[in-house]
């Protein structure tokens, strides 16, 4: 069961990520087309974010309650539904139905948490470390994959990239229902009472759980730059365009895929979670100083690839630390919050990042972000000797 649920898990947010990926490059466009704004664009980003934010932690905590399998198979049909009413959104023009699309895509997006303690539910140790690693990896090759598959599906017109969306997440719901098997037990789950100790206030008041939400929000905290400031900088400095920026974000991707995707489980076997973070996050550090110092292309690409192997690590093994901690009764739960906790950094960082690089400097937002893994690194190390392989370090 163990394979199929990585294997189902994998698919869910690949393809889930794939849709994002097929129409959050072609959103502006969109708006335009129905007389909107780049600050109508912002908002409708902003409402999905938010959205996502509020459902995570309550997907969790429902997976707790009901099971892995129900609250994803529900997710996989809103996400369906959202893309088909941006699809009809598009051939109206109706603003409005876009906003409501995004909403309930942000909503139904929160299965990750849920998917994450699947995997937890059936893994142990470093094959624990290892599953999370593919749900990373399914993130990374999903959001390369859904441009690419955006720009062929425009052909067919505006409709196009949403309906693909759409079919995508049906199949994926089809799949889900005859090979998802149902990971918590039935003893555990209790539809009609929450998991002791499964709320936000009790979980905050565990140091432990509490600083894994901490670890979360500097993880994304920091890499938020990417997205902010990069570009920017890139341009500023050395005269980078599109096509550049892109094979840099595209280094990027194939770095963190290949650490989650396959190496992952051989480095948990060696060290343990807990020294791993921290050095992921010194790898952050010095990648985000290689990039704010940065005084030539391959020093700028060097920063790119630190960035990239301590988020590659970080991602999954906080992911593990997270559930370890939780226990089998509040799993999703935790890994709920632990999620919030990244979408907060994500909704406060781009604002933070871009205040710095235009009050002081290109190079700001990097320092600021270094201070931010710096502190991730130290942090990690306060936490308690979390479970291993044997012979870990």
């Amino acid at each position: 069961m163990k394979n199929r649920v990585v294997v189902i898990v994998f698919l869910t947010i690949f393809l889930d990520l794939i849709g994002f990926g097929i129409i959050i490059p072609m959103l502006p466009l969109y708006v335009k087309s129905m007389g909107g704004t780049a600050q109508v664009v912002g908002l409708i980003l902003s409402v999905f974010s938010f959205t996502q934010l509020l459902a995570t932690p309550v997907l969790g905590r429902l997976s707790d309650r009901v099971g892995r399998r129900p609250v994803i198979l529900v997710s996989l049909a809103g996400n369906a539904a959202s893309m088909v009413i941006f699809a009809v959104a598009t051939e109206a023009r109706l603003l409005p139905l876009l906003f409501i699309s995004r909403i309930l895509a942000g909503a139904t997006a929160g299965n990750i948490a849920a998917c994450q303690a699947a995997v937890a539910d059936v893994t142990e140790g470093a094959e624990r470390a290892k599953g999370m690693g593919r749900v990373g990896a399914a993130v990374g090759l999903g959001m390369v994959m859904g441009p690419a598959a955006g720009s062929a599906l425009a052909l067919l017109g505006p409709w196009g990239p949403p309906m693909g969306a759409a079919v995508l997440a049906l199949l994926d719901l089809v799949a889900a229902f005859f090979l998802m098997p149902e990971t918590r037990k039935a003893e555990e789950k209790k539809p009609d009472a929450k998991p002791a100790g499964a709320s936000l206030a009790s979980l905050l008041r565990e140091p432990a759980i509490l600083t894994v939400f901490g670890l979360y929000f500097l993880m994304f905290l920091a890499m938020t730059n990417m997205q902010v400031a990069l570009a920017l900088l890139a341009k500023e400095r050395f005269g980078w365009g599109e096509k550049e920026v892109g094979a840099g974000f595209s280094a990027f991707g194939a770095i963190t895929l290949v650490i989650q995707g396959g190496l992952i489980g051989r480095i948990v076997k060696v060290f343990r979670p807990v020294r791993i973070a921290s050095a992921g996050g010194l790898f952050m550090c010095a990648g985000l100083l290689g990039v704010a110092f940065s005084s030539s292309p391959s020093m700028l690409v060097a920063g790119i690839v630190g960035i990239a192997i301590g988020m590659g690590v970080n991602g999954p093994v906080l992911s593990t630390m997270a559930s370890e901690l939780a226990g089998e009764s509040r799993r999703g739960a935790v890994l709920g919050f632990a999620q919030a906790s990244g979408g907060l950094a994500r909704t406060l960082g781009p604002a933070l990042w871009g205040f710095l690089y235009t009050t002081f400097s290109s190079g700001a937002p990097f320092l600021g972000g270094a201070a931010a893994a710096t502190l991730l690194a130290a942090l990690a190390l306060t936490l308690p000797k979390a479970p291993s392989a044997p012979g870990a370090a």
